[in-house]
């Protein structure tokens, strides 16, 4: 299993150390059989593409007794793994797929996680906005139009972190009109890699000022007309 656990820190090895990973892992799996949910279904490119890219956040926040909405998690990425790891952070998470809440409904039974919500619904429609001290996205939307799915419901002095690949300054430049719109201020990106492969970015947007409560608007508006 993982042939590559030499090359690897601290925080994977723990990681690996975790039996709840490889139940993930295998429940992942074999629920992909039936539900299509990932394309990705080796162990060592789950630990690494799936796993490791999501717990990477642990490394530059402070996640301990910290709620967190994850918006449009998929198959439970990066939300579930770092709960994982951190077992007091809150964690909600919205999909507008109900086969994927169903498919997280049962893995947080299976790996008797407690303190996680999922929601089946639009990110747009929820209420509890200015509220989490922590928002993530990965592999959801181009930025500009990322950024009035989320920020609104970071509360201030918090953070909206988005995974994006290395190719991100476009879209950092694109968004940065509505970040400031909503609340936002870029503070920084931080790069890392996987595997040897193209590098990853997070990019960090720190919630300075509540989010006027007229967004986030609907989503047809925030696609054909970004902030």
């Amino acid at each position: 299993m993982f042939n590559k656990r030499n090359q690897l820190d601290e925080t994977l090895n723990q990681m690996l150390d975790n039996p709840k990973f490889h139940d993930y892992y295998i429940f992942l799996t074999e629920t992909n059989k039936i539900t299509n949910l990932t394309r990705i279904t080796d162990i060592d490119s789950v630990y690494y593409k799936h796993f490791y890219d999501s717990i990477i956040l642990s490394k530059h926040l402070d996640l301990k007794n910290k709620t967190i909405l994850d918006i449009g998690a998929g198959a439970g990425f990066p939300s579930i793994p770092l709960k994982i790891i951190e077992d007091s952070l809150q964690v909600t998470i919205v999909d507008s797929l109900n086969k994927r809440i169903r498919f997280l409904d049962d893995l947080v039974d299976k790996l008797n996680l407690e303190g996680v919500k999922n929601i089946h619904g639009r990110a747009e429609e929820l209420e509890t906005k200015n509220h989490y001290d922590i928002v993530i996205s990965r592999a959801v939307a181009r930025l500009n139009i990322l950024v009035e799915l989320t920020l609104p419901f970071v509360k201030p002095g918090g953070w909206f972190v988005a995974y994006k690949s290395s190719n991100y300054r476009e879209e950092l430049d694109e968004a940065l009109t509505g970040i400031k719109k909503l609340g936002g201020s870029f503070d920084r990106a931080e790069t890392y890699q996987i595997d040897n492969e193209e590098s990853h970015v997070l990019i960090f947007i720190k919630k300075v000022k509540s989010t006027d409560n007229i967004y986030p608007r609907q989503f047809a508006k925030i696609k054909n007309n970004p902030l």
